[in-house]
């Protein structure tokens, strides 16, 4: 049997396992400690990540003052959410400050790479021009596993006449960065489990970049390698008809009803659904019911306020926005 041994009495050193944006806490993030104690109070870096530690639970969600080595923990207070598999160190708040600006500084210098447009349409075309070389990719999804698991599967796609490149990898929603970057270095942004919101669907539109939404990781593999090979015609494809920001949640014995105002086109008792919180997709489904006051109605235009009750869905949150859309038919491009 080894005799693995670690010594508790110096700064934390660990390496990142899962992170995530929770609503309401902040960048949340699985640590493993394998040398030092990582204690409540000290600054720890990850990255491009830093933060003074605010609290700690450990696998039984019971909160703990001290980590020792081989302790796995989830932690809370770092700036923005790590890299899953980055190493932590516990450092001086001066210098972990100073480490991650550095690191950001550098990471944007190697993104900002301008080129011409590109989009998941045309990369046939470029690719048998001898115009494309690189296919650079931003992804945003809701946890770290996902954007790791879509990057590596991503990568794992081979072309002998084009490179995939991920510009950028990140958990949280897809926001106007995400589009600027794009436009700057010639990316298509892939989104799993995470919606735009109407201001980011615009900027991309005038920045025209390629935007995508998937909710299973294969058919954004599918999408790439299809697109690559020139057979990329997609027979339906989604149009948002409205959205509506949930302001009061009503408890009533046969369902949860969401007191909503619509801020975006309309919403109709057949339409399908989704629940958005913090941009990360939280609920697919159809309206159950819709109410004008105590009557039901069909729909509820843009200013006007409506209660919406979902099919089979109960944890609705103030602050939640519905997003009503439908699959429209595209003419196959000839």
């Amino acid at each position: 049997v080894m005799e693995l041994k670690a010594n508790p009495n110096r700064k934390a050193y660990g390496v990142v396992i899962e992170a995530q944006l929770d609503k309401g806490r902040g960048a949340v993030c699985t640590v493993l400690v394998q040398k030092g104690s990582l204690r409540v109070g000290d600054t720890v870096l990850a990255g491009t990540a830093y933060g003074k530690v605010r609290a700690m639970t450990n696998e039984r969600g019971e909160k703990v003052k001290v980590a020792r080595p081989s302790m796995p923990v989830e932690i809370l207070g770092f700036s923005e959410v790590p890299q899953a598999g980055e190493i932590i160190y516990g450092m001086d708040d001066n210098e972990a400050r100073t480490i991650a600006e550095k690191r950001i500084a550098k990471q944007r210098v190697q993104e900002l790479q301008a080129t011409h447009k590109v989009t998941l349409d045309d990369i046939f075309n470029q690719i048998q021009q001898g115009e494309l070389k690189d296919l650079n990719i931003i992804i945003k999804a809701d946890v770290q596993g996902s954007v790791e698991a879509l990057r590596q599967s991503l990568e794992g796609i081979k072309n002998p006449e084009v490179r995939i490149v991920i510009v950028h990898a990140a958990v949280g929603a897809i926001n106007e960065s995400d589009i600027m970057l794009a436009s700057a270095s010639n990316a298509i942004v892939m989104g799993f489990n995470v919606r735009p919101d109407a201001n980011v669907r615009r900027a991309a539109e005038q920045e025209k970049v390629d935007l995508r939404t998937y909710r299973v990781i294969y058919d954004a593999i599918n999408d790439v390698e299809s697109a690559m090979r020139g057979m990329l015609a997609p027979q339906f494809k989604e149009v948002v008809v409205g959205r509506a920001e949930v302001r009061q949640v009503i408890s009533t014995p046969k369902a949860i009803v969401a007191g909503s105002y619509v801020t975006e086109g309309r919403i109709t008792n057949d339409s399908e659904v989704r629940l958005i919180r913090d941009g990360i997709v939280v609920f697919e489904g159809k309206v159950d019911s819709l109410r004008r006051f105590k009557d039901e109605v069909k729909e509820v235009k843009t200013s006007f306020e409506c209660g919406i009750s979902l099919e089979g869905y109960r944890d609705i949150k103030e602050g939640d926005v519905i997003e009503a859309y439908l699959m429209e038919e595209v003419a196959p491009q000839i």
